[in-house]
């Protein structure tokens, strides 16, 4: 019995060292046969290094469309998820030299933002890289081709606004040629001549203000600039034709506040918002011009700012119209713009003037009771006031919740260094920031 289990065992031993010997000689015969798989080309040191440094998106694509190597602005630009290229007219531009080796290029349309809600322009260049990698580059172009846009828009807009005035002009000049015998019509054309000269002018007068702040660079010479000299030369600019309608200029709130940039600059855009707000209201009410100093928790990650008010009891602005008024050559009324002598171009330059100097402008207005024009501007640092405030430019800024016209001071009050007692208090001084939507009523 035990010779005989005994048998068994070493049966059963026995093939299985024979199954393990023939299991063995067949995996060395299949490495013996087994082509070597061709490494995968590397990208090359120097190539790396350089889509480190630049600003452009670059991205080393593979034999497969495999991403090999991509920059940040790649990623950022949404070209690249992964390991592969997201956007397949980039691909397919891939594609093509990969199989012809020619170099090629095509501008891009690519969504921005969570929802896709912009757009951003490119400029794509493809390139091989060696036998097997191709080289992607995306150049960023929305900056420029959006200021092509604008200059073009402007011309144009220029162009027929200027054609405007000069037409009225040419048709008013052979009116009174053709009125020669008759003293009162040349009179009466004259003085519509006189009108459509006034308007030209103010045009040209406004365009070269627009160009000449555009041009300007107030950081570059800025200066200090006490806002009570600022206040004093837009008020001087509205001043005659203020006392000719009985509208009366006040100045409110506090004094003494310094700002840094252009004091011309600033001059032109406050000037520009009194003189609007004279020019739309009525005879026997006031404009209000109201400077507060917010300190520096106003607004969170910003220093402490000025805030100017120019507050007037007019003929206010539809709701559907708040948030245009600021684009070049826009009129809520082109009818009563052309009454008035208005160009469209005043509230831009206060736009321009005061993103320039870091800071905002913002509107308040309700139909039949007056508009608030709102301008934001940082207050030059104080180190020893306020260490810790921020005196870096404002990139966005919260609405600012504006003065009614209920909340204008009376036109007896009389410029003081501190406010003045009998303005009651309003919710902008409870709370300068509101939700936009409720500031875009």
């Amino acid at each position: 019995m035990e010779a005989t289990l005994a048998a068994t065992l070493s049966g059963l031993v026995g093939l299985a060292i024979g199954a393990v010997a023939v299991l063995a000689f067949r995996l060395s015969e299949g490495a013996q046969t087994r082509t070597p798989e061709e490494p995968e080309p590397a990208v090359p040191p120097d190539v790396a290094k350089v889509l480190a440094v630049l600003r452009s998106a670059g991205v080393v694509v593979g034999p497969h469309d495999e991403v090999r190597q991509a920059s940040a602005p790649a990623r950022s630009f949404g070209l690249v998820r992964g390991s592969r290229i997201v956007v397949e007219d980039l691909l397919e531009l891939v594609r093509q030299v990969r199989r012809d080796g020619e170099i090629r290029q095509c501008d891009l349309e690519l969504p921005r933002g969570r929802f896709g809600q912009d757009v951003l322009s490119v400029s794509a260049r493809v390139a091989p890289l060696g036998s097997e990698l191709i080289l992607v580059l995306v150049e960023d172009r929305t900056k420029e081709r959006r200021i092509d846009t604008i200059r073009r828009d402007f011309v144009a807009n220029v162009s027929h606004e200027l054609k405007t005035p000069i037409g009225a002009l040419v048709l008013l000049a052979e009116a009174v040629q053709h009125a020669a015998d008759d003293p009162e019509a040349v009179q009466r054309f004259a003085g519509r001549m006189q009108v459509e000269s006034d308007r030209l002018t103010r045009l040209v007068q406004q365009i070269i203000e627009l160009s000449r702040v555009q041009a300007d660079d107030p950081v570059e010479e800025a200066a200090s600039i006490e806002l009570d000299q600022v206040i004093d030369g837009a008020l001087d600019r509205s001043r005659v034709d203020a006392q000719t309608k009985q509208v009366a200029l006040v100045r409110a709130g506090d004094t003494g506040l310094t700002v840094t940039g252009s004091a011309q600059q600033l001059i032109i855009a406050l000037g520009n918002l009194v003189e609007n707000a004279v020019t739309y209201s009525p005879e026997h009410t006031r404009v209000v011009v109201d400077v507060r100093r917010r300190p520096a928790a106003t607004f969170e990650g910003f220093g402490p700012m000025a805030e100017i008010a120019v507050s007037d009891q007019g003929v206010g602005i539809p709701e559907k119209e708040l948030e245009r008024v600021f684009e070049r050559f826009y009129r809520v009324d082109r009818a009563r713009s052309r009454q008035t002598g208005g160009t469209g171009l005043g509230l831009s330059i206060v736009k321009h003037v005061a993103a320039s100097h870091g800071g905002a402008v913002d509107v308040w207005s309700v139909e039949g009771e007056g508009s608030t024009f709102t301008l934001l501007l940082p207050l030059r640092p104080d180190p020893a006031a306020e260490p810790s405030a921020s005196s870096a430019p404002i990139r966005e800024i919260g609405s600012v919740r504006l003065p009614g016209p209920a909340d204008l001071p009376h036109p007896d009050q009389t410029r003081s260094t501190t406010r003045p007692a009998t303005r009651p208090a309003t919710p902008a001084d409870a709370s300068a920031v509101r939700r936009p939507k409720e500031a875009s009523r």
